[in-house]
């Protein structure tokens, strides 16, 4: 691996095997010339560089230290999480942390009341793991974020594990998960358990169909016997009216028809949310 370019102090192109990379990490190219061997140990990143150099400019326009520290997080996050950064969301993770560190010196704060408490409850681990993020960058950059940054920061540790889908579409779901946990509410008189195993799976079930729906993907599993969808009807018939309005509110926010496939496991995990949760 040949040494280019510097970038910044912990960025630099390289020539490894004639494919030209942006190799990422702490003090990585320091002191080199072009045509010098790189010291793979440095090595925190790797980016090949697309032909319109996307990866290039983005690179190029975050501070050294911001690179420095979103890897930190990046590190810290993941075996918490359990997902994995690609490379996109890792140079959206750094721009919004290059950011933040701006408006924080221009004395901007992005308001959260609107939303913190949805996001704390829609996502309890994101939020929890966001807070320690912050903290870490407060620590690392000896800055102090303001609490909106907890919220921001979610939807991007939350983006990073809904396969690639993006931050604005991160928040619209969170909107129609908020109304679909209202509905559920009003309908049952109680306050779901938001730390409750039955209700996590719930969330990643919502999260995984409006994703689905967002993008016009098609399932990938057989369709279910129509008949179920009637037995359920039967047997959960609280639970079925309930899917029956989060149906009627769907089409009327996203203009989205629901299958009987899909509405066969809303009811069930309506049930699930809900009685289990009596139960305990």
């Amino acid at each position: 691996m040949d040494f280019i370019k510097q970038l910044n102090n912990s960025a630099a192109i390289v020539n490894d095997d004639g494919k030209e990379e942006i190799v990422l990490g702490k003090g990585i190219g320091f002191g080199l010339k072009r045509g010098d061997k790189v010291d793979k140990t440095k090595i925190e990143r790797i980016f090949v560089t697309t032909d319109d150099q996307i990866n290039l400019d983005q690179v190029q326009d975050i501070s050294a230290k911001t690179i420095d520290v979103t890897t930190q997080v990046v590190k810290m996050v993941e075996p918490i999480l359990d997902i994995k950064f690609n490379d996109f969301q890792y140079l959206a993770l750094a721009d919004h942390i290059d950011f933040a560190i701006t408006r924080v010196k221009d004395n901007i704060d992005l308001s959260d009341n609107n939303t913190r408490w949805e996001v704390k409850n829609l996502f309890p681990k994101e939020f929890a793991t966001s807070k320690e993020v912050v903290k870490l960058i407060n620590q690392e950059l000896d800055i102090n974020l303001p609490k909106s940054e907890q919220v921001l920061m979610t939807y991007h540790l939350v983006n990073a594990s809904s396969n690639d889908s993006q931050i604005q579409e991160t928040i619209q779901i969170t909107d129609l998960i908020k109304g679909i946990i209202n509905i559920i509410q009003f309908d049952y008189h109680m306050t779901l358990d938001t730390d409750s195993f039955n209700y996590s799976r719930f969330i990643t079930h919502l999260r995984a169909l409006f994703v689905r729906l967002l993008r016009n993907q098609p399932t990938d599993t057989a369709e279910l016997d129509s008949s179920l969808l009637a037995f359920m009807k039967i047997k959960y018939h609280h639970a079925y009216e309930t899917e029956e309005r989060i149906a009627t509110f769907l089409q009327a926010k996203m203009g989205w028809i629901l299958k009987p496939d899909d509405r066969f496991y809303l009811v069930l995990h309506i049930w699930r949310v809900t009685s289990r949760q009596k139960i305990k």
